[in-house]
């Protein structure tokens, strides 16, 4: 479990409630499953995270709790009086069998509440995750952000991660066969 002082995050106001950031569990299936469809909701246009199912909520519920379920991989969340604000999963990952390292972090499904960026948060987030992962002895982080997000690309880049591959999506559903 990490707290974070308001006060010393860049821009807090003095006094300012502090965000813990701590593990999920089972019994935070609600929240995880909010803060984790608000950020695919939060790109409705995209190609691929804008394709939400109809049942996406009853889905999330499922895969979501297996994945709270995992020895291998965990959710962290968030809060600041008692409301969850941010989420972050990072996943033990196996590599290439051709490649270094073997294994490495995977982060994904990092959702901070626009009304609360821009205070720490991620980087609380992200940082509990850099701890998870040196106790597994994993020594990479890898991530996906969603292309053209200017914002996102700027907090990725400060927090140390950079560009190294693209993905491409090809749509075959409009092309004759």
């Amino acid at each position: 479990m990490t707290i974070v002082p308001r006060a010393q995050v860049d821009g807090a106001r003095p006094g300012a409630s502090v965000v813990r950031i701590r593990e999920a569990t089972p019994r935070d299936l609600a929240a995880v499953v909010a803060l984790r469809l608000a950020l695919l909701r939060e790109h409705p246009e995209h190609p691929i995270y804008g394709r939400l199912r109809r049942d996406v909520a009853d889905r999330a519920r499922e895969l979501f709790a297996s994945q709270l379920r995992s020895p291998n991989e965990v959710i962290f969340l968030a809060e600041q009086d008692g409301e969850a604000i941010g989420v972050l999963r990072c996943v033990e990952s196996v590599g290439s069998p051709l490649m270094e390292p073997a294994r490495y972090a995977y982060v994904s499904s990092v959702y901070v509440r626009p009304e609360v960026r821009r205070h720490g948060v991620l980087r609380a987030l992200l940082g509990a995750a850099e701890r998870w992962a040196r106790a597994r002895g994993l020594r990479q982080m890898r991530l996906h952000n969603v292309a053209g997000s200017a914002n996102a690309e700027a907090a990725w880049t400060a927090l140390g991660f950079g560009v190294v591959e693209q993905v491409r999506l090809r749509d075959l559903s409009a092309e004759s066969e």
